[in-house]
């Protein structure tokens, strides 16, 4: 099967559209900043399956009265170090920004915040939350649980969600700042669905299909169970997102999370984020200089046959995002038909291409 033809649309183009279709659903401008600025960080840094793609999705869970785009979510600072949000079902990103907004707050004065965040909803790329913390020269954690898709080691059915584990440390320069951002999965599954809309075919060691068989079939997968990396491995640490982010929180958790596409009731993600001061021990620009040597040694040891280059976590991303600002994010005509679909639906200007 060809690749499909890639359209290059510029990210302020891109942002103009899916802020004013946000907006026209009843999303307050504040907040539909919020959502547009992760989506397109995410457009910009590669991480398509997390970008502004996922606007119909989202805007069908308002339709559908499973997600409150007018929600107002509601901040409790249950110590001077720890807060805790409740979510009021509005978008995940608004809920996530605020509890990052409170860690970050906390850990400049005591060097150290945390949040828990229930009654929340996807939101979208964990490294956008990370990059919100190191936009304040801090360190950060960023975990959240999400709708089943693997199942514990040893099991056959969905329990465990496909749960990013995610952190970031300011390196010497932005453009070797520390950011992890990894599914306990062999692969995210916003891939699969990404393989789907485009009519592409999967690597045959990402999903299960509903007997158990590995497929290269993206309807087949979504139907089965994605593979955990490292098998027991990656089911633990999914599970582990789920003992912080859900039992912890208060939020839905043990597979009662609600699939981002299932429109029978509100998702009630729960969230784990915590911010930390890297000068708690010595000064910035010391921290700095050692993440500078950490960033040289790993980019500068000797090299595997076949390697031409070794990144540091995150490099792939930021050196995609300088790229793309140049360039435009890369979408292909149903992606950017569906997002023209959801502009006519509220009376806003199309996306021309």
């Amino acid at each position: 099967m060809s690749e499909p033809v890639k359209i290059h649309i510029s990210s302020d183009r891109l942002h103009t559209l899916v802020h004013s279709i946000l907006t026209a659903n009843n999303v307050a401008p504040s907040h539909a900043t919020t959502i547009t600025n992760a989506l397109i960080l995410a457009d910009l840094r590669g991480v398509d399956t997390h970008g502004t793609n996922r606007i119909p999705s989202y805007i069908a869970r308002i339709r559908q009265g499973v997600l409150d785009p007018a929600a107002q979510p509601i901040l409790t600072q249950t110590t001077p170090v720890v807060a805790h949000v409740d979510g009021q079902n509005a978008f995940g990103f608004v809920s996530a920004h605020m509890g990052m907004c409170a860690a970050i707050q906390s850990a400049h004065v005591y060097g150290i915040g945390m949040a828990s965040v229930k009654h929340s909803n996807h939101f979208g790329m964990s490294a956008w939350l990370v990059q919100q913390a190191l936009d304040e020269n801090l360190m950060s954690l960023v975990f959240t649980n999400s709708s089943p898709a693997l199942p514990a080691w040893g099991g056959r059915e969905k329990l465990m969600g496909v749960s990013p584990i995610a952190c970031g440390a300011p390196g010497k320069d932005p453009a070797q700042h520390f950011i992890l951002d990894m599914a306990p999965s062999v692969a995210a599954r916003g891939k699969i669905y990404k393989a789907k809309r485009r009519g592409e075919k999967i690597p045959p060691d990402w999903a299960l299909d509903k007997d158990g068989r590995k497929t290269d079939d993206p309807d087949a997968a979504l139907g089965g169970v994605m593979l955990p990396m490292g098998g027991p491995k990656g089911s633990a640490l999914s599970l582990m997102m789920d003992v912080f982010s859900g039992v912890l929180s208060g939020s839905a958790f043990a597979g009662h999370v609600t699939n981002p596409y299932d429109p029978s009731r509100p998702a009630d993600v729960g969230h784990f984020l915590v911010a930390i001061k890297p000068d708690l021990f010595m000064d910035l620009d010391e921290f700095r200089e050692r993440m500078q040597y950490l960033y040289e040694r790993v980019t500068g040891c000797e090299k595997m046959e076949g390697v031409e280059r070794i990144y540091f976590p995150g490099e792939l991303e930021i050196i995609a995002a300088q790229e793309r600002r140049e360039s435009g994010i890369p979408l292909v005509q149903a992606e950017i038909d569906a997002l023209n679909e959801e502009a006519r639906r509220v009376g806003v200007d199309e996306l021309k291409v």
